[in-house]
């Protein structure tokens, strides 16, 4: 009896996730399907989640306008979302360790200083950031949108957590051998949290590949937008286009969905270690 009340639990437990879901999938569906319409189909008040006749024309025609490169958006947000997560790796990942696994006077201080810049609306600080941006002379090119948000606190706060969960004799171990403090770094945290940095770098390029305000106030020109600011302008231009924004859509969620399927062991096991010890 208590094993067929059990089955029935995780029956039910299985049936509610299946639901939840085919709730979060169903909006990534019909924007697939969608963007294999016609035009007539995509505009229709009446839902069609099978495309009838199926096309690729709205692919083949925002491939293809001069007037929206999309190919070219596309690369510089691969840059850009690429070159950020790199740089958010370099900086945080050393800062991170130290907060955690060293021992000096005014570390905790520090800490909560990083941990409150979380709470610091970004919005606030796009006119100072723009004011630097500019006098570097980085307007509308990719640096803009690379460098200013390279070191945010967030990526030192997950990683310190993951790097004190690190047991300590494995330094201890090291030091015996003559390591230095560095040597430890390199050598044994960093290979110790691939999960986490992988995890990192993820959410990292994932953020700037959907940056759409910042973007907007340092790029000006067609050719150095990234997608998601290309894709604004594009919809401005398009609005009853819903096959052309559709299609935009799912080129512009490839490369996340990509990254994620191949990166999802390191993503979970990241989350899982990286979030509960304080």
């Amino acid at each position: 009896m208590t094993r067929d009340i059990r089955n029935l639990r995780r029956a039910l437990l299985h049936l509610v996730l299946a639901v939840i879901a085919a709730l979060y999938l169903s909006p990534l569906v019909y924007m697939l399907s969608t963007s294999f319409k016609t035009r007539e189909g995509a505009g229709s008040t009446d839902p069609q989640w099978i495309p009838a006749p199926a096309t690729v024309d709205a692919y083949r025609e925002i491939l293809g306008s001069p007037d929206s490169p999309i190919l070219t958006w596309f690369l510089n947000s691969l840059v850009a979302a690429t070159g950020h997560a790199v740089l958010v790796l370099v900086t945080a990942a050393p800062a991170a360790y130290a907060l955690a696994r060293l021992r000096f006077r005014g570390r905790s201080v520090i800490f909560a200083t990083v941990v409150a810049t979380l709470f610091v609306p970004p919005v606030v600080l796009l006119i100072p950031n723009f004011l630097i941006v500019n006098e570097l002379s980085w307007v509308d090119s990719l640096p803009a949108v690379i460098i200013p948000a390279a070191a945010g606190a967030f990526g030192v706060f997950f990683l310190r957590q993951f790097f004190v969960t690190l047991p300590g004799e494995l330094e201890e171990a090291a030091e015996l051998d003559g390591c230095n403090r560095w040597q430890i770094f390199v050598t044994i945290a960093l290979p110790l949290a691939r999960p986490a940095l992988v995890t990192l770098f993820l959410l990292s390029f994932l953020t700037n590949w959907n940056d759409f305000l910042w973007p907007i106030y340092v790029l000006l020109s067609p050719e150095s937008l990234t997608l998601p600011a290309g894709l604004g302008n594009f919809q401005g231009a398009n609005n009853i286009r819903y096959d052309l924004l559709m299609a935009g859509a799912v080129i512009a969620s490839l490369p996340v969905i990509v990254l994620y399927l191949v990166a999802q062991r390191w993503v979970i096991e990241g989350i899982s270690r990286s979030g509960l010890k304080g």
